[in-house]
């Protein structure tokens, strides 16, 4: 029986996290959409149900956290379960990112088990 492939928007404008975390997210099977800001992300989510989203915190313009709020706010996006992942990697950020609805917090650099642990587990809901 064929699973689909779960699609992972990721959203981080360094092209070398971006490119990591991309290879990490697509050798644990999954598809990923990469966008480099939150306006991107937020063009994308028009078009696009992912059914999980990596979300850097230091993005031009908006913040991920502000994009973390707007989606947990929003009925449409709710349900998607948003994973930061961020050099500011102290508890009061952890803090931040879960009182915003963020579903997991992974400090920078990110560690590639760890991602692909949290994801899997978030996927399966």
């Amino acid at each position: 029986m064929s699973k689909m492939m779960s699609t992972v928007l990721l959203v981080e404008d360094s092209l070398t996290d971006s490119k990591r975390l991309t290879d990490y997210l697509q050798q644990s099977g999954l598809t990923v959409v990469s966008v480099g800001s939150v306006e991107e992300a937020q063009e994308k989510l028009h078009r696009l149900k992912p059914d999980l989203i990596v979300l850097d915190v230091i993005l031009p313009g908006q913040s991920g956290f502000e994009l973390c709020l707007e989606l947990k706010t929003n009925p449409v996006t709710v349900s998607i379960p948003v994973v930061i992942c961020s050099s500011k990697g102290t508890e009061g950020d952890k803090l931040w990112g879960n009182l915003l609805g963020a579903d997991a917090y992974l400090p920078k650099p990110v560690d590639q088990q760890q991602l692909v642990q949290t994801v899997q587990q978030l996927l399966k809901g």
